[in-house]
């Protein structure tokens, strides 16, 4: 057989990369020009997109440059206007006085630069796009700013999109991301901090909250447990909420998330503390309470009365969704002398013509329902949509015409599945707890359903969010807090901000200083 034969390494060579791999180890930049540009090459080795360009001063033979870059990251006219020209014109009689505070505020003076004398910070900072400037009269190197890559336009997020509000939505691009959130709190109580994770992606992430509204101890928490990760790569939020959320094997959530401004400046203006991704256009919100699942984005556009009745409805629809297809199946399987007469034979009717019993019957219509809306979901807008709405139909009335499933059993499923579009945010919690609660309905009747919705309200009281109840409020029960709960109370009397989230609860308003 045939065998590909790879080059060996010299004796040299190898001896070259073991120092190599001990400098870096030692986090140190030798300050000699020729092993520099050496070991930076080894370390990109079989890397064409990494660009080394070497120069050389017309005026000077011996005074030598190399810029390190990324292609396809950077601005090749900037880079050849601000850096390349500047150098390759340098005057033979400023050699002497080179120094890298006068390379970054004399000779290039358009480009933000800084001294960097580490091989970790300088690789990372390459290959997010800055561009590295190494001469052999300078032991550091200089690194300057000139990226330049696509990035996706600013637009409504597709699901969170409202009826009145804003409409712009966050981008995969970090700086932008902030600069949006800087955009609308125009306050120095604004504190941005970078942090960064991930061995191998080396992901920033920046870190928005007001101080001296933010609570200091849950802030400690948060880079505590930041600390804590070890990962090789974080491609999105969620890896960050899997890693740092409490209740880890809870299907509710504990950190809340957004793809809107407007939502994290008014969470940030709440006492909470907002996390945003380098790559991604979700950011997460944190502390977490259990209300947020039934409050939506435009609650606070549109008239207190409207919104104050629409998070009832979702509220509503919360425990219908969930709770439904367990009492119609604990009261046709154990309790039929809670039905009125008429109401029990159409019923008893209907399910003479069944070959399934009751319960296994709902279990099936629920699952095909989740496999059409799931469907539906993964399929393009327009095609996802016609799937979901079609194949419900046509199943349903197919299924009910042949006899396998009885036509209660589809206004049951129906209900079920209706009433849980009105909390996206809970989708995933929704599909358990209602197989859970079908299931002890189907064996214990109503004690089942009683026994299910006492474990649910257990288990929604014993949730914490970075220390934080979500749901009991631990202070003073008053009116200031559940104006923003299950109801929307009107501006003029939202005074005081969230005791849980924010311990100094000072709010300026009208010109006058409210504490609690």
């Amino acid at each position: 057989m045939f065998g590909i034969n790879r080059p060996k390494k010299s004796r040299k060579i190898k001896e070259e990369v073991a120092l190599l791999n001990h400098q870096v180890a030692r986090d140190e930049v030798s300050g000699r020009y020729d092993e520099t540009v050496g070991y930076l090459k080894e370390l990109f080795r079989d890397d064409d997109v990494m660009q080394f360009r070497e120069l050389q001063n017309k005026n000077a033979g011996d005074l030598r440059f190399c810029l390190v870059y990324c292609d396809g990251l950077v601005d090749s006219e900037l880079i050849g206007a601000q850096l390349i020209r500047p150098l390759l014109e340098l005057q033979l009689d400023v050699r002497e006085k080179i120094t890298a505070d006068a390379l970054l505020e004399q000779i290039i003076q358009t480009v933000s630069g800084k001294k960097l004398c580490s091989y970790r910070e300088i690789v990372r900072a390459v290959t997010g796009g800055d561009t590295l400037l190494i001469t052999n009269v300078l032991k550091e190197g200089l690194l300057f700013s000139v990226k330049k890559f696509e990035t996706r336009s600013v637009s409504e997020p597709e699901g969170e999109k409202i009826l009145s509000g804003p409409r712009e939505g966050f981008t995969e691009e970090l700086l932008s991301n902030l600069s949006m959130i800087r955009r609308k709190l125009r306050t120095n109580r604004l504190k941005m901090r970078f942090y960064t994770i991930g061995k191998e992606t080396q992901t920033q992430l920046g870190i928005a909250y007001l101080d001296e509204i933010v609570n200091e101890n849950i802030l400690k928490e948060l880079y505590r447990r930041l600390d804590t990760i070890d990962i090789d790569g974080v491609l999105d939020t969620n890896y960050i909420t899997e890693l740092v959320r409490d209740n880890p094997w809870s299907p509710f959530r504990s950190i809340g998330y957004t793809e809107r401004p407007d939502v994290v400046a008014g969470k940030l203006l709440e006492g909470r503390i907002a996390l945003f991704v380098d790559g991604t256009p979700v950011v997460l919100t944190l502390p977490y309470l259990f209300i947020e699942n039934f409050q939506s984005n435009e609650d606070y556009y549109l008239n207190f009365y409207y919104t104050s009745f629409s998070r009832f409805l979702r509220i509503l629809g919360f425990f219908l969704t969930v709770l439904v297809p367990a009492v119609y199946i604990a009261i046709a399987a154990y309790h039929q002398e809670m039905l009125p007469a008429p109401i029990l034979i159409r019923i008893a009717i209907e399910r003479q013509r069944v070959p399934l019993p009751a319960a296994l019957e709902c279990f099936l219509m629920l699952l095909v329902f989740d496999i059409l809306r799931e469907t539906g979901l993964r399929m393009p807008t327009n095609v996802g949509q016609t799937l979901g709405i079609v194949g419900a139909l046509v199943v349903g009335q197919a299924a009910v015409e042949a006899g396998l499933v009885a036509a209660p059993m589809i206004i049951v499923v129906a209900m079920a599945g209706i009433t849980s579009l009105l909390i996206p945010k809970m989708n995933a919690p929704v599909i358990y707890i209602r197989f859970g609660i079908l299931a002890l309905g189907a064996s214990l009747g109503f004690l089942g359903v009683t026994l299910g919705c006492a474990l649910l309200l257990a288990h929604v009281l014993s949730l914490h969010s970075f220390g934080v109840s979500q749901l009991a409020s631990g202070h003073k029960l008053q009116y200031q807090e559940i104006k923003d709960t299950v109801i929307r109370a009107p501006w003029w009397q939202m005074r005081l901000r969230p005791f849980q989230l924010s311990p100094n609860r000072v709010r300026e308003k009208s010109g006058k200083r409210e504490q609690s």
